[in-house]
């Protein structure tokens, strides 16, 4: 039987987990001399490696010293903080990253407080050492402080502590050891993260983390082993979360190694491994021993705090860019996503339309993103926070959020969160002209800021968040205060016709773009929406004097990302998703039925 440690590797959006288990892999000798590999070799999909951040949690596996390290990547944002919480369960130990520069930050809280609460081991990696304002000293008494503010017994606060630069390869016990390899890490990790509990003599219990789906086996569950041994096609009972039990047999069993996926014909408690061979397996269920079924406690999963409204694209340029555009195949596709991606819900309304729930806007607009580039059109409403009543009280989602801005730009943001009922926490300078800012905030009130605060910030402002708690329902939130500028006519922009209109706001249109009554071209200086006519060329006669052929100098249009165009719109706007663009509009495009719904909603 072969020694195994599980590990997670856990830390705040962009401190370089990934970066980290790359070179883990490569050093440890899990790749060949000859493999090619990519840079972030965990970030799989299209839409992480473009972001550079961790959407999925990924498991790899490492043989060193003839010991078996199964090493689980682990998101960073805040919005994916199911799938952090879910993983902690299966593993003895964390990895726990810290930037040496930014120190501790919100999701570094978030995970950490998750991990010492489960009673897990932490080793604590000091990345980015050879960063010019690098502070590793202050950055282990931030993480000492933290412990101690969330309770972490003895043991967990006697944590060893290694400083490294994953982007160059290398870790040591102490600033000045000269080391150029990142094995103190893999020696720290069997020395000090205990080999898994369980009994291979036991029944077989086996709980299942993670959902995959292959075309050919269908759904997989990637799981823990935590007691007994399991082999392949030997008879199974799974257990549900609400007791139900159906026997059956497991059809496939495959062992990871480096990015290989391996098949296996048995493995033993304490491993990690892939199961096939349920259709209605689920996160959290558990497969055991026909014999003596016991079930192991059902995973908790965080409640969605988002919802959007996704609907069947009406606009006049329907069809004309994607694939699939009927509510029967954007309902498919839902349902396949729903199968792997556990921390989001759909349900069906009327009208062609669906509501999708999750964590945050990051999560939902991911979602969006893939189905755009499958060939998906579709319509997406304002995201609205999901209220909970309790005891008879309305609450709505609080949020933990952290800004760092240049000291000159504090007061603007202190200001503009005032107005979204933020509270500030705590202020403290950070040096290099940097203040760190904490507030907490109802979840309404950052929905649309981000945008505000790089504008106001000059880029070069960072914010992070993370949910905090369900608490009253506040009002008067301040919204969007400029009206939109709303084409008035079918057909195509015109450069004449822009050059004319940039004096009323910010366009988000082009030259040649197509245009149709209804769809939002920019964004009006004034609170007032105003309708006006992109199209409009010019009056031609055959008189020609000096000065009159001005050149038309046109300003760049603003070019709304997924994420900014939710953020940007109103309750009576929408966003239209298609494959090669993204549009902005209003729900009801004919202009007398906006006027009479805007005098029914103020009556």
């Amino acid at each position: 039987m072969k020694e195994i440690r599980n590990i997670a590797v856990i830390a705040h959006v962009d401190h370089g987990k990934t970066t980290l288990v790359d070179e883990l892999l490569k050093q440890s000798g899990t790749f060949s001399a000859h493999q090619e590999v990519d840079e972030r070799v965990m970030d799989s999909n299209d839409i992480e490696k473009e972001r550079g951040i961790t959407i999925l949690s990924k498991n790899t596996a490492i043989d060193y010293k003839n010991i078996r390290i199964n090493i689980i990547d682990t998101p960073g944002h805040a919005d994916f903080g199911g799938e952090v919480e879910r993983v902690l369960k299966m593993v003895d130990g964390v990895l726990l990253l810290v930037d040496a520069q930014e120190g501790v930050m919100p999701q570094t809280k978030f995970v950490v407080k998750k991990a010492l609460s489960l009673g897990l081991k932490p080793i604590v990696i000091v990345n980015k050492i050879d960063k010019p304002a690098a502070e590793p000293d202050r950055v282990v008494d931030e993480i000492f402080d933290l412990f101690v503010a969330l309770d972490a017994n003895e043991e967990q606060l006697d944590f060893p502590v290694i400083y490294a630069s994953a982007k160059n390869g290398f870790a040591k016990y102490n600033l000045e050891d000269e080391n150029d390899n990142i094995l103190p890490i893999l020696e720290t990790i069997i020395k000090h993260i205990p080999s898994p509990s369980g009994d291979i003599n036991n029944p077989l219990q086996l709980q299942v983390f993670t959902l995959d789906y292959d075309n050919f086996v269908g759904k997989i569950g990637i799981a823990r082993i935590f007691n007994g041994k399991v082999t392949k096609n030997q008879p199974v009972t799974l257990i549900k979360a609400d007791g139900e039990k159906i026997n059956g047999r497991i059809s496939k069993l495959i062992g990871f190694l480096g990015l290989e996926r391996i098949d296996i014909q048995e493995a033993e408690c304490g491993d990690i491994v892939a199961v096939a061979g349920f259709e209605t397996l689920d996160v959290g269920d558990t497969l055991a021993d026909p014999a003596n079924p016991i079930a192991l406690d059902p995973l908790h999963i965080e409640e969605p705090t988002i919802s959007v409204t996704m609907s069947v694209n009406d606009s006049p340029l329907a069809g004309t860019e994607g694939k699939y555009v009927t509510s029967n195949k954007i309902e498919e596709r839902l349902k396949i996503e729903m199968q792997t991606n556990i921390a989001m819900k759909y349900e069906k309304m009327e009208e062609n339309s669906f509501k999708i729930s999750g964590r945050g806007e990051l999560q939902i607009t991911i979602l969006a993103e893939k189905l755009r580039r499958e060939g998906f059109e579709f319509l997406l409403g304002r995201p609205q926070i999901i209220i909970k009543e309790i005891n008879g009280v309305k609450m709505e989602p609080y949020e933990h959020l952290v800004i760092d801005v240049p000291d000159e730009f504090s007061g603007t943001v202190i200001e503009k969160l005032g107005r979204k009922k933020a509270e500030m926490i705590s202020m403290i300078p950070t040096g290099d002209g940097q203040t760190r800012i904490e507030f907490e905030i109802p979840a309404r009130g950052l929905i649309g800021f981000r945008s505000q605060f790089l504008t106001d910030t000059k880029g070069e402002g960072v914010m992070n968040h993370s949910f905090l708690e369900y608490r009253p329902i506040v009002s008067g939130i301040e919204k969007r205060t400029n009206g939109a500028l709303i084409s008035m006519e079918n057909g195509e922009a015109l450069a004449y016709a822009l050059f004319n209109l940039q004096d009323r706001g910010t366009l988000f249109i082009k030259p040649q773009d197509k245009v149709y009554v209804g769809m939002i071209i920019g964004e009006h200086s004034r609170p007032n929406d105003l309708d006006v006519n992109p199209i409009k060329g010019k009056h031609l006669t055959n008189i020609r004097s000096a000065g009159a052929d001005e050149a038309i100098k046109l300003v760049p249009p603003k070019i709304h990302t997924l994420e900014s165009a939710l953020e940007w719109i109103e309750e009576d706007e929408l966003v239209e998703v298609t494959p090669k663009n993204i549009r902005l509009r209003k729900r009801y495009l004919d202009p007398n039925i906006r006027k009479r719904m805007a005098k029914q909603k103020k009556s």
